[in-house]
């Protein structure tokens, strides 16, 4: 592909003038088409991904129109009949609360507790009832676009994936593991944040042993490198914890103790006469002036960039002044460093033609996100689990003692690892611009697995079941038939503008929770977003059985992707919520000693909802649900001794209803309700006699992309 010229980038998109009111690096990005000789994703020749501090979704883009934030319709039940952002601390409930950067010090807000013990207390095996008791106040906090203004404009111009979590419920080290390795262990062991015991001396026998992710592309012949700034990499290059880098380190000339240990180095290979493959020098810096030297930071990248040698995956280390990691840095200049990689992939057209950037947050610090985390099943105390899987979940239990060259491992309480809480990502490349919604279930994980996709090099240390469950990435483009979009409008910001803004911001005191009386949820716009197609089809059925008190579930996938189940006893809140994880093309069942009612509450990927609620002294309906095309057959069975009437609610989404149904006695009716009006997105409420209750919400997929939940937000 012959490079472009300036004018070129703006005639060849459908964007005119409207590009130029933008900062050069959305400006450039959106306008450069994408590669395309196959279609395919054979046509992405560079992946490159930058992990950035300790942000939770809520946090950035709970208020983000089109996502799932505080707008959310279906969210998981309190006790007390509070809503999940009613959190409870102490004597008072708080909510998430704007971290106002006109009121005080938001940029450079106060970090929360984030390891292993207090992140389990949090989410309470997912009742996440007390979230500030463990997190601290502040971890309730949440920004607008005026704090966020470059990563706004991200999730404007691009995708946005609001279903992406962290890899644990745990802290920075042991998520970057996932992300550089598959696992937090080799047999997925390691909880603690360990990795900083290697920023000061040691010996040089001390290191992880599992094989990591880039050495299988180096002896793949798949060219890598990781961008880190020296002096400071903030400790996170976790590599710099494996026995092999640290030995290459020391044989390759550095001092056994290096003032900061074995992150000092950067693993790159691109010869195949490299006598060590793990180390070649510190090729991305030049000498530093002093520990803001932009030069310095981002040299290797542009240069890199520039003569056209970007490797085909390259992972990049924020220094700690640009990570948005919480007092040490900020969201302005986390968002001012992301714009300067943008910029610098797209001064080469024909790289960024063929390149994707994946922007992530290695976990969520503290700070709150409602969404329950797609886990597997929690053990109750008796030994029993809280749920049922269709794949085996032993990987994912704290159950193993710590891998060869670990230190300061917890004592191993059978603890699920996670997935946490959901984090920020941005799919930013030619096949992603458009302002889209990805809503898929990832994590970590599924950044090895995209590049597993397009290298072929597989990462064996991913479970089976974060496999099952979490996607490839491959839902958030279209490789077939990429085209430009409208872009969103934003002043650019440069260096020194973000830097009199931090000053400007530390001056202040920080931004007080507000008092009791004066709290509100922040208001989430109602705005349908561009969707893609997900790989769901989700079924759910009931049964009574009144005379061994049960009530029975049975759920189904009948998807391209595995799916978690969540179900709240609503009646019984105190109780670990059950968790099922179920395969693709495969079903699980399960029974509830039920007394004399029940009231089950169950949630599932991006919006699917199903609501039980009745008694057992008395034969009602059973509903069966049957996706074709767009449309949605509901099925009334009755096997009662008298007719049962049956109230369907207007549907909100269509206008169409209500309905009146009346069920003989043995017999069935089947109603078809059209959803393409609302882009398969449906909510019917069906009401029976003696409390009896039937909700049925989601998204009809028909691999066809659609929008978000036109009705959420106000």
């Amino acid at each position: 592909m012959p490079k472009l010229t300036r004018r070129q980038f703006i005639q060849s998109s459908a964007m005119g003038g409207a590009l130029l009111a933008l900062p050069p690096s959305i400006r450039k990005a959106l306008a450069i088409p994408a590669h395309r000789r196959s279609g395919t994703i054979r046509d992405v020749e560079h992946v490159v991904i930058l992990m950035q501090e300790n942000r939770s979704f809520d946090q950035y883009f709970g208020t983000f129109p089109g996502v799932r934030g505080f707008g959310d319709r279906f969210t998981i039940p309190l006790p007390g009949g509070r809503s999940v952002w009613q959190q409870a601390y102490t004597d008072r409930v708080i909510l998430p609360y704007h971290l106002n950067a006109k009121r005080g010090n938001a940029q450079r807000v106060s970090g929360t507790p984030h390891e292993w013990p207090d992140a389990h207390q949090a989410w309470d095996d997912g009742r996440m009832s007390t979230w500030p008791v463990a997190k601290t106040p502040t971890s309730m906090g949440y920004f607008e676009e005026q704090e966020l203004p470059f990563q706004r404009a991200l999730a404007k111009a691009f995708t946005l994936c609001d279903a992406y979590h962290c890899s644990m419920h745990a802290g920075t080290n042991p998520n970057r593991l996932f992300l550089w390795t598959g696992t937090n262990g080799p047999t997925g062991a390691n909880v603690a944040a360990v990795l900083n015991e290697w920023d000061g001396p040691g010996s040089a026998d001390e290191g992880y042993r599992w094989k990591t992710y880039p050495e299988r592309l180096e002896e793949a012949g798949i060219r890598w490198k990781v961008y880190q700034y020296l002096p400071d990499n903030f400790g996170d290059n976790s590599l710099a914890g494996f026995l092999p880098y640290r030995e290459a380190s020391i044989r390759a000339g550095n001092p056994a103790n290096p003032p900061k240990g074995f992150n000092a180095f950067v693993p790159y290979s691109d010869s195949i006469n490299a006598a060590l493959p793990l180390y070649k020098g510190n090729g991305n810096t030049l000498p530093a002036r002093h520990n803001d030297d932009l030069e310095g930071m981002l040299a290797g990248l542009r240069k890199d960039v520039r003569e056209g040698r970007l490797p085909q995956v390259s992972w990049i280390v924020a220094p700690q002044r640009y990570s948005e990691h919480p007092d040490g840095s900020s969201p302005i200049q986390g968002g001012w460093y992301t714009r300067e990689v943008l910029d610098i992939l797209t001064e080469n057209p024909e790289v960024w033609s063929k390149t994707v950037l994946l922007v992530n947050y290695d976990e969520n610090d503290g700070y709150f996100d409602h969404m329950p985390s797609p886990s597997a099943p929690s053990p109750r105390a008796d030994g029993t689990f809280a749920g049922r899987s269709t794949v085996p979940f032993d990987a994912e239990l704290f159950r193993h003692p710590a891998p060869p060259g670990s230190k300061l491992q917890p004592t191993p309480d059978g603890a699920v690892y996670g997935p946490g809480p959901r984090v920020p990502m941005f799919v930013i490349s030619p096949w992603s611009r458009g302002g889209w919604v990805n809503s898929q279930v990832f994590d970590h994980t599924s950044v090895l697995q995209f590049l597993e996709r397009r290298f072929g090099v597989q990462e064996p240390n991913i479970s089976a079941w974060r496999r099952a469950v979490c996607g490839d990435l491959t839902s958030a483009f279209d490789f077939a038939n990429p085209s430009p979009s409208a872009p969103p409008r934003i002043a650019a910001m440069t260096r020194t503008a973000v830097e009199t803004l931090r000053e400007r911001q530390e001056a202040m005191s920080q931004v007080p929770v507000p008092a009791v009386e004066k709290q509100g949820l922040g208001l989430q716009r109602r705005f349908a977003r561009p969707s893609r197609a997900l790989p769901y089809r989700l079924e759910v059925s009931a049964g009574v059985h009144a005379s061994g008190s049960l009530v029975s579930i049975k759920m189904a996938n009948r998807g391209a992707q595995g799916a978690v189940f969540h179900v709240y006893d609503r009646l019984r809140l105190e109780e670990i919520p059950r968790r099922y994880t179920v395969e693709a093309g495969k079903s699980l069942s399960d029974d509830w000693k039920a007394g004399d009612a029940y009231d089950l509450w169950l949630l599932g990927p991006n919006g699917f909802h199903r609501a039980l609620i009745g008694r057992l002294d008395e034969a009602q309906p059973e509903v069966t649900v049957v996706e074709e095309g767009r449309s949605l057959w509901v099925t009334l069975a009755h096997q009662g001794l008298a007719p049962a009437r049956v109230r369907i609610a207007r549907c909100p989404y269509t206008g169409a209803g209500p309905w009146e149904v009346l069920v003989q006695p043995g017999e069935s009716v089947s109603r078809r309700f059209d959803t393409s009006s609302s882009g398969g997105w449906y909510d019917l409420t069906l009401d029976g006699d003696k409390g009896w209750m039937r909700r049925l919400a989601g998204r009809i997929e028909t691999g066809e992309h659609s929008i978000s939940d036109p009705l959420m937000g106000a």
